[in-house]
C-alpha cells in the first residue's frame, strides 16, 4: 500500500507540474492497444532502454503473457533485473546513484502514460535536441531543462534547435546527423514504446472495454425483451 500510495502521489505531482508548465503543441500518438506485436516490441524497447533507470513497480513481468509471450520468452529476452517472472519490474539503479548522476532519482513510470498522456510522451521522446548549456548536453521541447539524457539518440540521430525566423515564434528542430533509423522508422519505434507505456498504465484496459461492449449489447437485448413483455402484460389494460 505504501508503494502504491507513493506512485499515485508521484503521478499527481507530475500532473500538477505538467499543468503548471508551458504548453507545447502535441503530436498525436498512433496508439493501438490491440496490436500485440507493437506491444511486444514496446516491451523490449522499454526493458533495453528505460528499465536501466526507471522502475514501473506496479507492473509485473508475468503480465507480459497477456501480450502473447511465453514465460520462457520473457525469461530469455526480457528478464535482466529479476530472478522470477512473477516479480515486479524494477531498475538496479539506486537512489544514491540516480541523484549523483542525474541530480534526481528518475521517476516511476507505472502511471506516467495516465498522468502525462500518450500524446505528451510521443512528443517528448521525439523532441530532444543538442544543448551544450545543459548538464547532460540535451534539452527537450516538451520538457525544457529536463535532467534525462536522450537515451535513444543512436536511433534518432542528433537534432539541433534552429532559432525562429520571427520574434516570439517557436524554434524548429533540425536533424543534424542521422541515426540508425530513418525518421519514419524512429517515429514507429517511439510509437511502439508509447503504446507499451500506455498498456502498462492499465493492463486490463482492453479486457475492460471488451466486457463493457458485451454488457451494453446484453442490456440492449434485455431492453427489447423487457419492452415486449411490458406490451404483452399491459395489452388488455386500457
Amino acid at each position: 500500500m505504501k508503494r502504491l500510495f507513493a506512485v499515485l502521489l508521484g503521478a499527481l505531482a507530475a500532473s500538477a507540474a505538467l499543468a503548471a508548465g508551458p504548453s507545447v503543441p502535441l503530436d498525436r500518438a498512433p496508439l493501438n492497444l490491440n496490436d500485440k506485436l507493437s506491444l511486444q516490441r514496446g516491451a523490449q524497447i522499454f526493458v533495453n532502454h528505460c528499465l536501466n533507470c526507471h522502475s514501473p513497480t506496479l507492473m509485473r513481468y508475468s503480465r507480459l503473457t497477456d501480450l502473447g509471450l511465453t514465460e520462457a520468452q520473457i525469461r530469455e529476452n526480457l528478464l535482466f533485473t529479476s530472478d522470477k517472472v512473477g516479480d515486479p519490474m524494477k531498475t538496479s539503479l539506486t537512489v544514491k546513484d540516480g541523484k549523483a548522476w542525474l541530480g534526481v532519482m528518475p521517476p516511476d513510470l507505472s502511471l506516467t502514460a495516465r498522468s502525462r498522456g500518450p500524446d505528451w510522451l510521443y512528443t517528448y521522446l521525439r523532441g530532444f535536441y543538442r544543448d551544450p548549456a545543459s548538464k547532460t548536453g540535451w534539452n527537450n521541447t516538451a520538457f525544457p531543462n529536463v535532467s534525462m539524457p536522450h537515451v535513444l539518440w543512436e536511433y534518432q540521430g542528433s537534432a539541433v534547435m534552429k532559432p525562429a525566423a520571427k520574434p516570439g515564434a517557436a524554434g524548429q528542430l533540425v536533424l543534424e546527423s542521422p541515426g540508425r533509423l530513418a525518421p519514419a522508422e524512429y517515429d514507429r519505434y517511439v510509437a511502439d514504446l508509447v503504446n507499451y507505456l500506455t498498456y502498462m498504465g492499465e493492463p486490463a484496459r482492453t479486457k475492460r472495454v471488451q466486457i463493457g461492449i458485451l454488457v451494453i449489447f446484453f442490456l440492449a437485448i434485455f431492453f427489447v425483451i423487457a419492452l415486449m413483455l411490458k406490451k404483452e402484460y399491459w395489452k388488455d389494460v386500457r
